[in-house]
């Protein structure tokens, strides 16, 4: 099974960038945009110079419990910048979106409070509403880290999208809004 195959079988539709978008991003823009992967996991991930953020993690059933995704968290973490993520909100009938809140609540990740996010899938046109979770080495605010992701749906999420899906995503100040801490 190909990489892409193991995240699009993992994650919600909506959630998901194409095969060609995910490629592209890896060829042009692969100085920021990198992929790590076993046969046990995948990990998409931008790394920038003051922050990473991780797109996609995946790690197979069969490995959980091997503590694979605290490694690739922590050496996310030896970079010694803000990591940031986005989560569905737990969803009590779905065990595996409480399973990775708490994961990451474990590895130090906070909830961004003061961050909201909600955008248009370009694929089943719903609304759908994300979390935004990070680690910090150094107590960065969230203003920043609001900051960081609007770069991040910027030069990632909307990359080439009216080429790739035929249309444009919502501008990004329609997707994240920022209510002061």
């Amino acid at each position: 099974m190909s990489w892409y195959e193991k995240l699009k079988d993992y994650f919600p539709v909506e959630e998901m960038k194409s095969e060609e978008h995910m490629t592209l991003l890896l060829k042009e823009k692969g100085d920021i945009y990198h992929k790590d992967e076993s046969e046990k996991h995948v990990m998409m991930y931008v790394e920038t110079e003051d922050f990473v953020f991780v797109d996609y993690l995946f790690v197979s059933k069969n490995a959980r419990g091997e503590g694979l995704g605290k490694k690739l968290l922590q050496k996310l973490k030896d970079k010694g910048k803000p990591i940031i993520l986005e989560v569905e909100p737990v969803d009590y009938e779905d065990t595996d979106s409480k399973k990775r809140q708490r994961f990451y609540h474990r590895e130090g990740f906070k909830h961004a409070q003061s961050i909201g996010y909600t955008r248009r899938s370009l694929v089943t046109n719903e609304r759908n509403e994300l979390e935004i979770l990070y680690w910090s080495p150094n107590n960065e605010s969230e203003h920043s880290i609001y900051e960081k992701m609007k770069h991040t749906y910027e030069t990632i999420h909307t990359y080439k999208d009216t080429r790739l899906y035929g249309e444009a995503y919502e501008p990004v100040d329609d997707v994240l809004t920022y209510e002061k801490e």
